[in-house]
């Protein structure tokens, strides 16, 4: 995201002293565009890698700002978590070797936050939202601590009026409220760059709105958020959400969000984009500016048009315009690139190299190709292939060129992949690494393995284990295929093995949360009958809002069963015992246990500040020895 010198807090003359020295940028750049300063006539490209950091317990580590310490700031740097990090690869002409350069970049990059992390105890993954995240893990405590991001939650927040709500849908329903922008953090990418000269920027922005759905369909790896599988793609949901700044005035009359496909194509120039982002979206952050564009274009000089970076950073477009300054034998000389933002982090390296060598294979076969995808297609068909790759992956059905509706997997096989396979060689991609790339991309959509599927199926073979335990699973074979660079059409699915120690040391790691419950005002014979159905011994009692006001247990059913009078109708809050026993999810499990003797009962509701959220039993715990007792007698 960068760093700038942020100022702490902004006044409303700050406010319009900064967006004063916007419009003077959106001049400046106009002039430059208009005088021909831009870098013309090549192909450079470029990448940015985000990783989570994580403990022995396969947990987010707060990790990044000692290891940054011992880093080579020049390649990394930090995110908005502090169990994040991210790593800046140099840009390169695209042409011969660029892909395998990249790829052995990243191997060389990746490895070395890798030795450090393991020094510090911790160890790096690439996953496009980690399984084993926690509501808890996503504190202010957990952000970074840079005056940027600081204001950046303050800000939007404001703007948002209240909490940030999230609701999901997949497999699972995920619905949530969150009080700062910290979900945001649960995204991490691999982020790409392609350079293109002024006069064709239109054409090829519109061509990576094209392109984007069937890439991504392709890449997705992102189903798991706070143990909910959602989209193949949730991170599309997720950071839309997380960063949603509308009022609920303003969503109600569907005011467009800070993170979007966009709503049209473009038509001209940059210049569009910029102009009506500006017009959009309030600015949220200021930053001490430097000498007035225009002095240092009066000198010959390249100016840095600090204020329009800086707001455009707060505006995050899937494919999001860029503006850089290229260092040439000339001198300095601004130049134009178009950030592909939406390719999720891993699933390994040579997997997010040959995503990325899709996008540019694509983006360089369909300019050869195509004047203008305007004709051939509407944006509302190409927004809607972008949130179908998102939700599906390679499932998802796209409405193509030529009117047709294809599959993903079959339009990729097709046609997509021998036209980046012609893109590619045009360009003069060495033929060696065309196959390479484009192979592991073929495999992976011909066996339907993504890494989101990957996760699916992986979960699915995991069964009945705690959701803890199936978490930690997954990313441990993450740490270890991600080692063996081995591409995910490869992968075995995760192997259940046997738990450690830190899989079931709180009360949360072992609880069930999927709760039947019943109310105060219940007919007791309903929760009588619900017990028996599902073979339950023990139903708590919640009122509306989800706190807990008592536990109905089959022994008090009986109990009560035998003293009432015939078909005289019996309220749960008659039977229930008002005033149960409970714990909270982060106390140790041998705690429990001691509970569950001292008091002589077999179940405890789990609370958390005074809401229901599991429940735990002696059958959880009889489970738990019987598969310790299965490990000591066959490690004998």
């Amino acid at each position: 995201m960068g760093e700038h010198a942020i100022q702490s807090s902004m006044t409303e003359e700050g406010r319009r002293g900064f967006m004063r020295a916007l419009l003077e940028d959106v001049r400046a750049l106009e002039s430059m565009i208009e005088r021909g300063w831009f870098e013309d006539g090549i192909r450079r490209i470029g990448a940015e890698q985000e990783l989570f950091l994580i403990d022995r317990g396969m947990r987010p580590a707060n990790g990044a700002p000692a290891m940054l310490e011992l880093l080579d700031p020049e390649f990394f740097t930090n995110e908005l978590g502090q169990f994040n990090l991210e790593v800046n690869l140099s840009p390169a002409d695209l042409g011969g070797t660029c892909l395998s350069d990249l790829e052995s970049q990243l191997i060389e990059l990746v490895g070395e936050a890798r030795r450090v992390a393991r020094s510090m105890d911790m160890d790096v993954v690439m996953a496009g939202i980690l399984p084993t995240l926690r509501k808890e893990h996503l504190t202010l405590d957990a952000m970074t601590p840079s005056p940027r991001f600081r204001q950046l939650n303050q800000v939007m927040r404001e703007l948002r009026g209240g909490d940030f709500r999230t609701l999901i849908k997949g497999t699972d329903e995920l619905q949530t409220t969150h009080d700062n922008v910290m979900l945001e953090a649960c995204n991490t990418s691999f982020q790409v760059h392609f350079q293109v000269a002024p006069h064709e920027f239109a054409k090829l922005y519109n061509l990576a709105q094209l392109v984007t759905a069937p890439v991504l369909a392709s890449a997705v790896n992102s189903p798991v958020l706070l143990r909910h599988r959602l989209w193949h793609e949730t991170r599309v949901a997720l950071f839309q959400q997380s960063l949603d700044t509308r009022s609920d005035t303003h969503t109600k009359r569907s005011a467009r969000t800070r993170v979007s496909f966009g709503d049209e194509w473009i038509d001209d120039s940059v210049l569009e984009i910029f102009r009506t982002d500006i017009a959009r979206f309030r600015v949220l952050l200021g930053a001490d500016l430097e000498e007035h564009p225009d002095s240092v274009i009066a000198r010959g000089g390249v100016p840095t048009l600090k204020a329009l970076r800086l707001h455009n950073g707060t505006v995050y477009r899937w494919n999001r315009p860029c503006y850089g300054i290229s260092q040439t034998p000339e001198g300095p000389k601004p130049h134009l690139r178009i950030e592909n933002r939406v390719l999720p982090a891993g699933p390994t390296i040579i997997d997010e190299v040959a995503n990325a060598a899709f996008f540019f294979g694509l983006m360089c076969a369909f300019g050869d190709r195509m004047d203008d995808v305007r004709k051939f297609m509407s944006f509302d068909r190409a927004k809607e292939n972008f949130m179908a790759s998102a939700r599906y992956g390679l499932k998802a059905r796209f409405h193509w060129i030529g009117g047709k509706t294809v599959s993903a997997d079959d339009l990729i096989l097709t046609e997509l992949l021998p036209a980046a396979r012609e893109g590619l060689r045009n360009h003069g991609i060495a033929a060696e690494d065309v196959e390479r790339y484009c192979g592991v991309l073929e495999e992976r959509v011909s066996k339907g393995r993504t890494g989101a599927q990957w996760v699916f199926d992986s979960l699915e073979s995991l069964g009945a284990q705690p959701a803890d335990q199936r978490s930690k699973t997954l990313v441990a074979a993450m740490v270890r295929h991600q080692a063996e660079e081995l591409p995910v059409a490869r992968w075995p699915l995760a192997d259940p093995g046997g738990r450690d120690r830190a899989s079931y040391r709180t009360v949360g790691q072992v609880m069930q949360t999927d709760l039947l419950t019943s109310h105060p005002e219940d007919l007791i014979d309903l929760t009588a009958s619900v017990m028996d159905w599902h073979k339950i011994r023990y139903v708590p009692v919640e009122d509306h809002e989800g706190s807990l006001v008592g536990l109905i247990t089959h022994r008090r059913i009986l109990r009560h069963m035998a003293k009432r009078k015939a078909n005289e109708p019996l309220a749960v809050r008659e039977v229930m015992n008002p005033d149960p026993v409970t714990i909270g999810p982060d106390e140790e499990t041998m705690r429990a246990i001691e509970l569950m003797r001292e008091h002589k009962v077999g179940c405890l509701p789990v609370v958390q500040e005074g809401k229901l959220v599991g429940i735990v039993t002696e059958a959880d715990f009889i489970y738990l020895a019987a598969e310790l007792l299965d490990r000591w007698l066959r490690e004998e």
